[in-house]
């Protein structure tokens, strides 16, 4: 269930109500605003009918509301008529469509890149950096898990799939100063740990296989990517949060920077190549088939297109 509040200016209200006035919308309040001058028009909506009301309300007649403003009940003390068994019936096997106004403006939101956004990334690809020195696998997963940078991509993936320049510019260029900003990082920090006498034995002689594991891109590497780029979008448009956690520590993106960075600095040319091809790889995936996951997503669901 989700509860609805539009600001509305005084000569929409009555437009807006009869647009309103339609099958699934739920406990309709109309209030009048003191400040500025206008009505506060509030609603209950279940899940199944969202994506139909929404679309109402991009009609460019409603372009002169002040505010929509979504919010999702988490929980009710009374279950309500659309929650009833003859209501879920029209669910695919139990799957509530996803609610395309939310999901868009949930990656939206995640599509800002201030300054945290590049510090999270270079500090993420300093952990990595140590995971690949130590073989500690666990330091990667840490890595992987505080990096920042699959709100960029997923940013990217709707831009695609909408068709919308902005985003993916924007998003693109968040990802490339923000991997080189990572990969200079791990370089100044690989020359540093080198010229100061601090490199690891095991990773001195040779014995790297976490390094080896990152830098060696192959057939396995495609698949985690793919699976891990349709799991990404599935777990957003289907409110699984459990499952986005999943694909953080499942895709090769901040430790094959921090490879990348760590073997220039060590001269490793071969694996230098190897911790790019990687990047580039799980990167280039994750946008391509999350782009396409939202389309069929889009088609299965009948959402907008």
């Amino acid at each position: 269930m989700l509860h609805v509040r539009i600001a509305s200016p005084p000569g929409l209200t009555e437009r807006l109500l009869e647009t309103l006035t339609v099958d699934g919308v739920e406990d309709l309040v109309v209030l009048k605003a003191r400040w500025p001058d206008g009505d506060v028009v509030q609603f209950d909506l279940p899940l199944k009918t969202a994506n139909a009301v929404f679309q109402r309300l991009r009609d460019p007649r409603f372009a002169g509301l002040r505010s929509v403003m979504i919010e999702a009940v988490d929980a009710s003390l009374t279950e309500p008529e659309s929650a009833r068994p003859a209501f879920r019936r029209d669910a695919q096997h139990g799957e509530l469509a996803p609610v395309w106004e939310m999901v868009e403006a949930g990656i939206r939101a995640g599509a800002i890149y201030p300054p945290s956004f590049f510090v999270l990334l270079l500090i993420a690809a300093l952990i990595a950096c140590v995971g690949v020195l130590t073989n500690s696998q666990i330091l990667i997963v840490g890595a992987m898990v505080v990096g920042p940078e699959y709100g960029a991509i997923i940013a990217v993936a709707l831009g695609i799939e909408r068709h919308r320049a902005r985003p993916v510019r924007q998003g693109l260029t968040a990802l490339l100063f923000g991997f080189l900003i990572a990969i200079a990082a791990a370089v100044i920090f690989g020359v540093a740990i080198r010229w100061s006498g601090h490199t690891p034995e095991a990773y001195q002689q040779g014995i790297r296989p976490v390094a080896s594991l990152i830098d060696s891109p192959n057939l396995f590497s495609v698949i985690v990517a793919v699976l891990a780029a349709i799991v990404g979008v599935v777990s957003l448009t289907l409110s699984r949060a459990s499952a986005l956690i999943g694909v953080f520590i499942s895709v090769t993106t901040i430790p094959a920077a921090a490879a990348l960075g760590l073997a220039l600095a060590y001269q490793t040319w071969a694996r230098a190549g190897g911790a790019a091809l990687q990047l580039l790889l799980n990167v280039g995936l994750l946008i391509l088939v999350g782009a396409a996951t939202l389309r069929v997503q889009r088609l299965i669901w009948h959402g907008p297109v």
